[in-house]
């Protein structure tokens, strides 16, 4: 699904580069649950930006579903990434004029959907996290452990091949942080292909796989 080869990713600095990033070889399977795992400046969000097409300032080759991303066009990216990816930021990145509602159909919104449809498929994930009360209400309403279920929801609404997890339960109490992971591992066996940032030994244990990130480097 996923390959990296000799990925890099630096900053300029008065004095020369800064890496974020050192040569990045890494192959990942359709239907894997991966964790990427490191110290705090490791890159492993970094890392997932990028895999999310979110970064487009890095060098070296990424091929996705048979794509390759490394000679796309931005405008190109955006539209790999509305169709297959959905992402769990960790610091929500929901939209601050939509309600809770209209920030869930916004995903919807990018595929070949009717009106019916997406209004089922937003409602069952409110439904599913718990939300519904809280759905014509906006982000700014809500608490931090909300804005984190919304935004799970909002990853997860339009079924995508592959969700990207940064830190995915760091703003929710253990039992909801639980939940999502039981969620996670479940869209896992029904083949969705999982990757999430950790720094939790227990969340890591949901995956199949663990990749070792230090000083930009997967050791």
């Amino acid at each position: 699904m996923i390959q990296l080869r000799n990925v890099e990713k630096y900053y300029e600095a008065g004095f020369g580069r800064t890496y974020v990033l050192r040569r990045i070889n890494l192959e990942l399977r359709e239907g894997e649950f991966v964790s990427i795992m490191g110290p705090s400046g490791a890159g492993k969000s970094t890392l997932l930006a990028i895999l999310g097409m979110l970064d487009g300032t890095w060098s070296g080759e990424f091929e996705f579903l048979g794509n390759a991303v490394h000679n796309m066009k931005p405008k190109q990216r955006v539209e790999l990434n509305k169709r297959y990816i959905g992402f769990v930021f960790q610091s929500y990145h929901l939209i601050d004029d939509l309600t809770v509602y209209e920030n869930l159909d916004l995903p919807l919104s990018y595929r070949n959907l009717k009106s019916s449809e997406r209004a089922s498929l937003v409602c069952d994930a409110l439904d599913r996290f718990h939300i519904v009360g809280k759905k014509d209400l906006f982000p700014s309403q809500l608490s931090g452990g909300q804005q984190q279920l919304v935004a799970v929801a909002r990853a997860v609404v339009a079924s995508p091949k592959l969700i990207l997890a940064d830190e995915p339960t760091g703003n929710l109490h253990s039992s909801q942080g639980k939940e999502i992971m039981e969620l996670f591992k479940r869209l896992n066996e029904e083949g969705t292909t999982i990757i999430q940032v950790t720094h939790s030994e227990t969340n890591a244990a949901y995956g199949n796989r663990i990749v070792q990130l230090q000083d930009g480097w997967i050791v």
